[in-house]
């Protein structure tokens, strides 16, 4: 059963790193502060979630798998939190999201 954990801990680990590699990646290729905003919300979220799932289940039953577990319910809570507030904060700045010329909304 461990080296089924060991598996699973290693993919969770190994796909979390990827999400933070892409996150990075899409911080850089965006256009617009709204689109890197989303870009990096959603990856950092995802993928640091990954990271602390692999890290409980490589932990195994210990204590620190109870703390790993309640920093991964935080970072759940806090992180889309954390986005949203620096959206509003922007737009209450006066930065506006860009409108695309085919939008015929705009």
């Amino acid at each position: 059963m461990s080296g089924i954990l060991s598996i699973a801990a290693g993919a969770c680990l190994a796909l979390g790193g990827a999400f933070v590699l892409i996150g990075g990646i899409g911080l850089l290729r965006m256009p617009s502060f709204f689109t890197r905003l989303h870009a990096a919300g959603v990856t950092d979220t995802l993928g640091a979630g990954l990271v602390l799932l692999g890290l409980a289940l490589d932990a195994g039953g210990s204590q620190g798998t109870l703390k790993i577990v309640l920093i991964l319910l935080f970072l759940l809570l806090t992180s889309p939190t954390a986005t949203h507030a620096l959206a509003k904060a922007a737009i209450h700045g006066g930065l506006r999201p860009d409108r695309h010329p085919e939008d015929p909304s705009s």
